[in-house]
């Protein structure tokens, strides 16, 4: 066996093309043998051993097309499964992609999420501690749970602040309705005072004449 067939044995590792190197060795030797046959001196005198010969490197040749056309359609099938195989591969790669971008758009939400500066942040709420001790049936909660409560819990309050100022408004309101009425009042009075003094003018000059 030469060193290009060991090489090639080495490097090929399918038992079907093992198989065609190895009957194309035997094909080359077989080719080999016929050739020193036909070209010796005494061809002629072992023209008995030429014909099998020549039948054995046909038979080998055969042989050869046969597990040529196999290999062909084993690499046709490969290839094919090959192509089927990558276009799985390039699609679960794009589906990884896919979600890589939608778990970095994700992340930016929640990103943007908790450097968002919630307004419930900046109301003056009391303290946590103040509200645990005003309400001590909330020890436990968590921490948003903690939350909703002191924000409900101010939200009362400002309700009931809000009822307080509209009751306050409405009665600052009556107390100017009833100043005005008062002042309405007092300008009639001043009006009918004004007209007893004209009136009792004349009578006032008799009784300085008289006396």
């Amino acid at each position: 066996m030469t060193t290009a067939a060991s090489a090639a044995k080495t490097i090929v590792t399918s038992p079907h093309l093992q198989s065609v190197l190895s009957t194309a060795q035997q094909t080359r030797d077989a080719c080999l043998a016929l050739i020193d046959t036909l070209t010796s001196p005494d061809a002629f005198t072992q023209s008995n051993k030429i014909a099998p010969s020549h039948k054995h490197v046909n038979a080998q040749l055969a042989k050869i097309r046969h597990l040529n056309r196999k290999a062909v359609l084993g690499a046709r099938e490969t290839k094919a499964q090959t192509a089927e195989a990558r276009s799985g591969v390039d699609t679960l790669h794009l589906q990884l992609q896919n979600l890589y971008y939608e778990q970095r758009h994700l992340r930016g939400e929640i990103g943007a999420c908790e450097d968002y500066e919630h307004k419930y942040m900046t109301l003056p709420l009391i303290s946590a501690q103040t509200f645990l001790d005003l309400f001590p049936d909330h020890v436990g909660y968590d921490e948003n749970e903690l939350m909703v409560a002191r924000i409900e819990h101010e939200h009362m309050e400002r309700q009931a602040l809000e009822e307080q100022r509209q009751g306050l408004l409405r009665k600052k309101q009556g107390l100017i309705a009833e100043n005005k009425k008062r002042r309405e009042d007092l300008a009639n009075l001043d009006i009918e005072l004004e007209k007893f003094v004209n009136t009792a003018e004349p009578i006032q000059k008799i009784f300085e004449k008289e006396y």
